[in-house]
């Protein structure tokens, strides 16, 4: 079932986990426009606290 050689496992252990920083950013941005969408559109319409 596992027909990697020593060459691609080490290959593979040393590369960068390119696929958790891409989730990472696509999470993060989505927090941050969701964030920016309520501030913008719920808070500042309601005014200052005053």
């Amino acid at each position: 079932m596992n027909n990697l050689t020593e060459e691609e496992r080490q290959k593979i252990l040393q590369s960068s986990p390119v696929g958790t920083w891409a989730l990472l950013l696509i999470v993060g941005g989505g927090m941050v426009i969701a964030w920016l969408m309520m501030y913008y559109g719920v808070f500042l319409p309601r005014g200052h606290i005053g």
